[in-house]
């Protein structure tokens, strides 16, 4: 059995690698890929807990939050793509409408 801290540590790697992609880039897609990236090192998180404590609540919030994230990521991709036909722009920073 893999000790629990190889688990918190892949998971803080996943969650550094997603938070410095967000804090960076400035493609929407690659933007929404690092959020996807943070989501699921907290899930990870969640599968190890609850396998250390040999409960599935954590497995069962990780299936919600899986299912949370997807349907975020397609509003995201929605949103994108709206934006995209209308600005022919992907490059959140150039985008002067989405600001007050």
């Amino acid at each position: 059995m893999i000790p629990l801290i190889f688990y918190l540590g892949l998971a803080a790697l996943l969650f550094s690698i997603g938070l410095y992609g967000v804090m960076t880039h400035k493609n929407g897609i690659r933007m929404i890929m690092c959020i996807e990236l943070m989501l699921n090192s907290a899930n990870l998180n969640l599968v190890a807990f609850s396998s250390y404590t040999d409960t599935l609540n954590g497995q069962v919030f990780a299936v919600f939050s899986i299912a949370l994230a997807a349907a975020e990521a397609a509003v995201g991709f929605a949103i994108l793509m709206a934006i995209y036909r209308m600005h022919d722009k992907i490059n959140l920073n150039e985008l002067k409408s989405l600001r007050w």
